[in-house]
């Protein structure tokens, strides 16, 4: 039986859902940014769930069950059931709860769980939020106020428990060569040079770091043309070719990786009957596609997102082409061309020319990651997901400000990724 033959059906929600509020801390570092030194996890959370609420026009008293979302709890936070930690934040001490982890995936599972809950009539409202600090974490021993830096050993240890170890060897390869797995066929099957492929990346880079750049909410303020200057440098392809942006692989350079930094997201979920009772702009979930395939089946990204999307297009009657913004987990830079044309956004081929003329940035026909994505917006974790769907929201409603879409957005389609396992594939609908 193939991964294919043994995916199910979507079956419609019992009733219309959507999300009427939404928040969303700055991406920021924790330990080296005077303006929220000595903020802990709850208090982030607490952040982004109360300016979705605001959003909502609601308070926790309205809010009839909350979900907390963190990736990695175990080597962050060091709470082993971190939603309990949150809800006097919230006004909502005494209510129900639960915690999950999908590692890079929370955040899009996040949406999936209270649609669920909401879909099944057991709660007309409900809040999912995600944290993570994995740039400054607490130690395990000592009040929360006192974080260290995350490091890259740390990280490595994290990430070997995505793959099971018995009968996987990790270390060999895994990153970044497992990432450039789906970009060598790619490149493969459509006869690119290595010169095409290092000036794709080099104009991925330069335009998601433009779009970071100008978006109030990113860890970056400054665009590769300015980060040359400042190296005394004329152009931004100088500096994406110098000792500052070194290759990590075949094709990808430290441009294309994630850049981990701390942050939350949150949102606010009911009954599309009821939102408007609430808000003028609800945004409906018309379904999301799931497949799990976990690190040590070759491929397994690709072929999950095969899986999430042909669920949701099942459902839906809707293809990747009939979307007006696709936004796609892309914690290496590749990932934002090869999933935007495996779910049909992008034409099959000819994506790498729409990212060279420009036609993927918010000013082009075809926008992709318009906040920048992981490797340059930064990358939270499980909180990642939500800024996904943070800037998807605010591109439909037309608020998103100096990164704005020219044009109605009506339909989103958001590609979810993490650990190695969780494959998601979201339609939102803007009525």
């Amino acid at each position: 039986m193939s991964f294919q033959d043994n995916i199910p059906k979507l079956k419609p929600y019992s009733r219309s859902v959507s999300i009427i509020g939404v928040g969303a801390t700055p991406f920021v570092r924790v330990l080296d940014d005077p303006s929220v030194d000595g903020m802990n996890e709850a208090e982030l959370f607490a952040y982004a769930a109360r300016d979705a609420m605001k959003d909502a026009g609601v308070t926790g008293k309205d809010i009839e069950f909350y979900i907390h979302g963190q990736a990695g709890p175990g080597w962050t936070s060091n709470f082993a059931t971190p939603n309990m930690h949150v809800a006097n934040w919230l006004g909502m001490k005494g209510k129900g709860s639960f915690h999950h982890s999908e590692a890079c995936a929370t955040g899009y599972v996040a949406l999936e769980t209270a649609d669920m809950a909401v879909a099944s009539g057991q709660y007309y409202m409900v809040l999912c939020g995600c944290i993570e600090m994995p740039y400054s974490i607490a130690y395990p021993t000592k009040n929360l106020i006192f974080l260290r830096y995350g490091t890259d050993a740390m990280f490595h240890e994290t990430l070997c428990s995505t793959m099971t170890r018995d009968y996987s060897l990790f270390t060999n390869g895994i990153l970044p060569f497992h990432f450039e797995g789906w970009l060598q066929d790619y490149i493969e099957a459509n006869g690119l040079s290595d010169e095409q492929v290092d000036a794709l990346l080099t104009k991925m880079a330069i335009n998601s770091r433009y779009q970071a750049s100008i978006n109030p909410l990113s860890l970056n303020d400054k665009d590769y043309e300015t980060r040359a200057h400042e190296a005394g440098m004329e152009t931004a392809e100088e500096f994406l070719h110098s000792k500052f942006n070194p290759k990590l692989g075949k094709w990808l350079r430290a441009s294309c990786f994630e850049e981990r930094c701390d942050g939350a997201g949150a949102f606010v979920v009911m009954p599309t009957e009821m939102a408007y009772d609430y808000t003028d702009h609800p945004i409906e979930v018309l379904g999301m596609g799931h497949s799990v395939v976990e690190y040590s089946n070759p491929q397994n990204e690709h072929t999950g997102t095969i899986n999430a999307y042909k669920q949701v297009r099942e459902l839906t009657g809707l293809t990747g082409a009939d979307m007006d913004l696709f936004m796609t987990n892309d914690f290496f830079m590749a990932q934002q061309l090869l999933s935007a044309e495996e779910c049909e956004y992008l034409p099959k081929g000819k994506g790498w020319e729409y990212i060279m003329e420009d036609r993927c940035m918010f000013t082009g026909d075809r926008p992709v990651q318009t906040n920048g994505g992981r490797c340059h917006y930064g990358h939270a974790a499980g909180a990642s997901g939500i800024h996904d769907f943070y800037e998807a929201i605010m591109q439909m409603r037309g608020q998103a400000d100096a990164p704005q879409i020219n044009k109605p957005i009506k339909h989103a389609m958001l590609r979810g990724f993490g650990g190695g396992q969780n494959l998601t594939c979201t339609i939102l609908r803007y009525n």
